[in-house]
């Protein structure tokens, strides 16, 4: 007994080790924000200290992707760790309507995120997370709200993509409120309520494990932020970064991720929290008037598009003892890639499959060797339905209603600029046959051709208008230039490129054929033909001053005997300079019949 004592005593001097408290996670989702808008990533219009410090903290990647072109189906992939394709979700729920101009009908949607997905948030909450949803949902409405999939606390998230309003009251018209912003003060800015709430999560949470994810609304249209915000900003040249209110709104945002760090630091809470920043898609560059929100410059077009400018995101990550301060990854990863990666940082086993793999070696500075990434996107946006795959510096883009495919090498051209398909026909073929395979791997469902495609009907004045956007590219160079700066078919400097329209004659005749034209100061003089069927129109090319500088050119007449779908042709036949020329729209008029 003595013994036993004496035992006891001498154990009782030596106190036993507490438990390693669990990793905190917060991820905090920007909405719509582009690739180049953080001053960490080189833009020298907006103002970003607090996430620019961010990224002195931790881990810069720069080849960091969305799971796909527009938010649903990203956050649908960072939610579950697998590819938006496999659980039917590839567009912005629930989807756009059908138009009988397009050639493709896309597949019907799942209109939310399945019941049965083991989310990100449900596997923390099973391992003593408290877990809190502060900001967008958009993965599903009534029977699908955020704490059906593993949240705990929801303020702001239902089925909307869209803030129902950007200052209090947050509500719409019918007075249908956001969830648990009914109180807010009146005037209060969205991202800075958003703040506050998730602010009193972490202080609610201090001394136990939480999951904060903080999907922002902003920096979404409608563009909206604080007067005194604005009013710090000069307007910038039109196809670049230089919106007043858009940059105000990234101002707001980053003031947010400001206060989520310093909550963090003040509750001792930094050194054991990891912390992940990224966009949903790319930044809107495209609108047809005004100043679009931002430019994704140098990356190719952006939101909507399966160009870099679409797809490629900020990503910033900070996990204390492995990140290195201030450095910067070029590891091709995506959205998919979070739920592993913070499982593993956790410590937590996943025991279901997932498409996405864990990056905690690239944060530790060691290689993933990932073989590619996918994308599938059947769907009409700014950009016409198509898939991606990116394997090393290689990417290919091919187009599901045309069958065009596109090729580049991303270490030579960046910005996407130069097409190589037509010399790399061997690396086409590869990447086409490993996404194609990949596809039916995940289950991609495909498009099926529109029975009731209208091309290009008639307005109600009869004209056939045959606009830019519209025309079907032939060849590796020609191709459509979207707004603010352009809108054109652009970068016509091969003559074996050329471009066709289908469109509907619902009314026989004559018709006049104008065109809307520009060349560049001294590359007039192409010959060009225009034709319908057999009927040909051939043309000089003339020098505008500038290629965007347009006239309107009438260059003869077209008869169609009977009503009917028909294609336009627009081919060189001898280049005379550099380039062709830019189109904007060829119109159609109806002649009036004699009396």
């Amino acid at each position: 007994m003595l013994r036993l004592s004496l035992l006891a005593c001498i154990l009782s001097s030596f106190p036993i080790a507490a438990a390693e408290p669990k990793l905190n996670v917060v991820v905090i989702l920007a909405d719509d924000l582009g690739w180049a808008d953080l001053g960490c990533y080189g833009s020298k219009y907006h103002r970003t200290p607090a996430l620019d410090q961010f990224a002195q903290s931790g881990m810069k990647f720069t080849h960091a992707y969305a799971a796909a072109p527009v938010c649903s189906p990203t956050r649908a992939g960072l939610m579950t760790g697998k590819h938006p394709a496999r659980l039917n979700i590839t567009d912005w729920l629930p989807g756009r309507p059908y138009r009988a101009d397009q050639r493709q009908l896309p597949p019907e949607l799942a209109d939310r995120l399945p019941a049965e997905e083991k989310t990100l948030a449900r596997i923390l909450k099973d391992n003593g997370y408290t877990t809190g949803l502060f900001g967008k949902w958009h993965l599903g409405g009534q029977g699908a709200e955020p704490d059906k999939y593993g949240f705990d606390v929801n303020v702001g998230g239902d089925h909307t993509g869209t803030a129902l309003s950007y200052f209090a009251p947050f509500q719409d018209k019918k007075g249908r409120s956001m969830p648990g912003l009914e109180k807010a003060p009146d005037g209060e800015y969205l991202t800075d309520r958003l703040t506050i709430e998730a602010e009193k999560f972490i202080e609610a949470n201090k001394d136990k494990p939480f999951f904060l994810y903080m999907p922002h609304y902003t920096v979404h249209l409608p563009l909206k932020a604080k007067a005194e915000l604005i009013a710090k900003y000069k307007p910038g040249t039109l196809g670049q970064q230089g919106n007043p209110t858009y940059a105000a709104m990234l101002e707001s945002l980053d003031e947010s991720v400001g206060k989520i760090l310093k909550k963090l630091d003040d509750l001792k809470l930094s050194d054991r929290t990891l912390v992940i920043f990224t966009s949903d898609n790319g930044g809107v560059s495209a609108l047809t008037a005004g100043m679009p929100p931002t430019s994704n410059a140098p990356l190719r077009e952006g939101k909507g598009f399966l160009y870099e400018g679409g797809i490629r995101v900020p990503l910033l990550v900070r996990l204390p003892g492995v990140t290195k301060p201030g450095s910067t990854n070029a590891e091709p990863v995506c959205a998919i890639d979070f739920l592993p990666t913070v499982l593993q940082a956790c410590g937590i086993k996943d025991t279901e499959a997932r498409d996405g793999i864990s990056v905690l070696p690239a944060l530790k500075g060691q290689p993933l060797g990932r073989e590619f990434l996918a994308w599938h996107y059947p769907h009409y946006h700014n950009g016409n339905p198509g898939g991606a795959i990116r394997a090393g510096d290689w990417k290919l883009i091919e187009y599901f209603d045309t069958g065009r495919k596109e090729l580049f090498d991303l270490k030579k051209s960046p910005n996407e600029g130069q097409n190589v398909a037509e010399s790399n026909p061997e690396m086409v073929k590869t990447l086409s046959d490993k996404l194609e395979a990949w596809r039916k791997r995940v289950g991609a469902r495909g498009m099926k051709p529109n029975a009731d495609y209208t091309p290009n009907p008639p307005a109600k004045t009869g004209e056939i208008l045959l606009h830019s956007r519209m025309a079907d590219v032939h060849g590796p160079t020609l191709r459509f230039e979207p707004a603010p700066h352009k809108l054109t078919l652009g970068y016509w400097t091969r003559a074996e490129d050329w471009a066709s329209w289908d469109f509907t004659v619902t009314t026989p005749g004559k018709y006049t054929v104008e065109i809307l034209q520009g060349c560049g100061k001294g590359n007039g003089g192409s010959n060009v033909e225009l034709s319908v069927d057999k009927q040909v129109i051939p043309f000089v090319v003339k020098d505008t001053g500038g290629f965007q500088n347009f006239e309107a050119r009438d260059l003869g007449t077209l008869n169609f005997e009977k009503a009917g779908r028909y294609t336009l042709e627009l081919r060189p036949k001898k280049k005379a300079a550099a380039a062709v020329m830019d189109v904007r729209s060829i119109t159609l008029k109806p002649l009036a019949a004699s009396p």
